[in-house]
């Protein structure tokens, strides 16, 4: 498999060419959400970062296929395709349901290979062991009320007869994936540990999202942003200007690869 070439990669977009990339931004979407969610980031990324988002079953160009409600699975699978990106600066971006599933991408890959990311970003998610909010029924109604209370970027698009049907299914696969993961608390990386949140989210405080620190044996640090749970939409500016100043550093204390 070639990670130059995104019709070949079954999990990978890629948004823009980067002839000599520095580094592989890899970012995992929100429950119910899609690769193109990261789309309007290119603009605000250093030119040579590669960015890349996660292709989800079950929607966008991948429509046709069935959703996976297994994260142990699907995490199996995105390792064993971002593995050859390891030695060119891979770093992992989650928001949500996607945190956690960066998460046990970066715990696979260390396992796997000896080495994991050169940073992992984990953003508008309690750490494990932390008892969020209830997920909500299967019903229509309430699947619906869960995304407005979380000030969805869909949420109005539920209320549309029309769409609903096109949304409901993904996002509704997505909660079943969540209510169905058990985090292994013993697990932890030696990747450094980014924490992302936004100080009025209502699905998690900031020392929630302070509880993945304990999660890494390398370094990790926290950054609030201003608004929800969707800070990363209203506060896109400064948070990828935080972001790219990150990305920046962690290039000079990136580990050298072991010797083959």
């Amino acid at each position: 498999m070639s990670v130059n070439a995104t019709d070949t990669a079954v999990w990978l977009r890629r948004f823009g060419t980067v002839a000599r990339p520095k580094q592989h931004l890899v970012c995992f979407p929100h429950a119910g959400g899609s690769a193109s969610t990261f789309r309007s980031w290119r603009h605000r990324l250093p030119v040579d970062v590669d960015l890349l988002a996660i292709r989800y079953p079950g929607r966008e160009d991948r429509i046709m296929e069935p959703f996976v409600e297994d994260m142990e699975e699907m995490a199996g699978e995105i390792a064993a395709e971002l593995a050859p990106l390891l030695d060119s600066g891979l770093v992992l971006f989650g928001h949500s349901m996607g945190a956690a599933l960066a998460f046990e991408v970066a715990w696979l890959l260390e396992r796997d290979h000896g080495r994991g990311p050169a940073m992992v970003v984990v953003s508008g998610r309690s750490g494990p062991g932390v008892r969020g909010r209830d997920l909500p029924d299967d019903n229509d109604e309430s699947v619906i009320d869960f995304a407005k209370s979380l000030g969805s970027v869909n949420s109005v698009a539920y209320e549309d007869e029309d769409l609903r049907p096109l949304l409901l299914p993904a996002l509704r696969a997505d909660l079943r994936m969540i209510k169905n993961h058990c985090p292994q608390l013993d697990r932890t990386v030696k990747s450094p540990l980014l924490i992302y949140v936004g100080d009025s989210d209502p699905d998690v405080t900031v020392s929630e999202a302070y509880a993945w620190s304990h999660t890494s044996i390398g370094e990790s640090s926290i950054k609030v942003f201003p608004g929800g749970h969707f800070y990363l939409v209203d506060s896109e500016a400064e948070v990828l200007g935080d972001l790219s100043a990150r990305l920046r550093r962690a290039r000079v204390t990136r580990p050298v690869p072991p010797s083959k």
